[in-house]
């Protein structure tokens, strides 16, 4: 298959001719300055799979690795879109979360939002990529976080909770065993009883119970069994609203979701927000990062 899903606004191109792209990309680098515009217009309207092909003819035709000539020549946010949206949904995932806990700090969000989000085959993916650099994921997040979130993490990237077993017998990992296991409609049907037992939202008692990392990750695991689109919206909404922009998340998503789910998170974003996820990055953005992100994002 040559989409990912089909509720993306990123579609196959028709009459894709990769040669032609690949020549116009070179062009777009010729000489002085850079045409940011042409650049967009070619990788916001391919698949992955099409740039993928784009970036075969242009290692073949020019002799050089595009990403590495783009990498070159553009900076800053722009650079890290069009960067993204030329490696494959789990090398990017992989890329993503290397870049979240390089040097110092950790980026905890972007552990959570890929690793909440994403289905046991596409972690099992992102582990064999990970790999191929030489250090194994798990080890990485476990020398990077701490404590219960660090439990967490762990499970949600290895196959324990495939089994089902309980590998802990204290109550705090209650959550963790039943969270963990990831069937969407046993855990819908767990999240209902929960309400009918205790008589509130598992979410509302997750909120209760816990704080900082370990709060948003079990939220976040809750929020995309529910309703994934929906858990991806709010992000995006909060990484625009208010002052400044939180530009590695909102980055992260729309490349990540282009070609899945854009759609669902479009119509998610007007009914949760009463507006546009459109006009939200046009006002938040600008220049040809925003052109790019609007791109992607399509028509309102």
């Amino acid at each position: 298959c040559n989409q990912i899903g089909n509720r993306g606004t990123v579609t196959e191109a028709a009459n894709f001719n990769p040669d032609a792209d690949a020549q116009k990309l070179r062009e777009s680098m010729k000489g002085a300055g850079t045409n940011e515009a042409a650049i967009t217009e070619i990788l916001a309207h391919r698949t992955i799979a099409q740039r993928q092909r784009i970036k075969i003819t242009y290692k073949q035709t020019v002799g050089k690795d595009l990403a590495d000539d783009l990498s070159s020549e553009l900076s800053g946010n722009f650079r890290s879109v069009v960067l993204g949206l030329l490696m494959l949904a789990p090398v990017y995932d992989a890329y993503e979360l290397r870049n979240a806990m390089k040097g110092a700090g950790t980026e905890e969000a972007c552990l959570i939002d890929i690793l909440a989000s994403r289905s046991n085959e596409e972690v099992k993916v992102i582990n064999d990529v990970y790999k191929k650099g030489n250090s194994k994921l798990e080890d990485a997040v476990t020398g990077d976080t701490s404590g219960m979130f660090q439990r967490v993490l762990v499970s949600l990237l290895t196959e324990i909770y495939e089994a089902g077993e309980a590998r802990w017998g204290t109550d705090e990992v209650k959550f963790l065993t039943v969270l963990c296991v990831r069937n969407r409609n046993h855990l819908l049907r767990v999240f209902e009883e929960y309400q009918k037992i205790s008589g509130r939202d598992i979410e509302e008692s997750i909120k209760r119970e816990m704080s900082g990392c370990l709060e948003d990750v079990f939220l976040a695991i809750v929020k995309c069994i529910r309703n994934k689109p929906a858990f991806f919206a709010e992000r995006l909404y909060k990484s625009m609203k208010g002052l400044g922009t939180t530009d590695s998340v909102l980055i992260r998503i729309m490349v990540a979701r282009a070609e899945i789910d854009m759609l669902d998170i479009k119509a998610q974003f007007l009914k949760m927000y009463g507006k546009t996820l459109h006009s939200f990055i046009k006002g938040d953005t600008s220049g040809d990062y925003r052109k790019i992100l609007l791109e992607l994002c399509g028509g309102e």
